[in-house]
């Protein structure tokens, strides 16, 4: 079994990424944003740098509500990852 989520992506992530936002079936045994994250981050390239030790400075959230890693995820959420390069 799986469950849909709507990803987006804002700030300097749409050019790491190379993209804006997509549609994901994730395996029912990612329950929370931690859990997303590194699934994500297997994808290789570019994603376990953003992925695996995010920048304090990136913001998250769910359902267009502020969340932390540890924030619980499900069929239907709509997750959004906000970074900008601040160098």
């Amino acid at each position: 079994m799986t469950q849909q989520i709507t990803i987006l992506y804002f700030g300097h992530l749409v050019e790491m990424l190379h993209r804006e936002s997509e549609f994901m079936f994730l395996p029912l045994t990612i329950k929370d944003v931690k859990g997303l994250m590194a699934h994500l981050a297997r994808r290789g390239e570019e994603w376990p740098q953003v992925f695996e030790k995010p920048r304090a400075s990136m913001k998250i959230t769910v359902n267009k509500q502020f969340a932390e890693v540890d924030t619980q995820i499900k069929g239907g959420d709509e997750i959004a990852f906000v970074a900008f390069n601040m160098n």
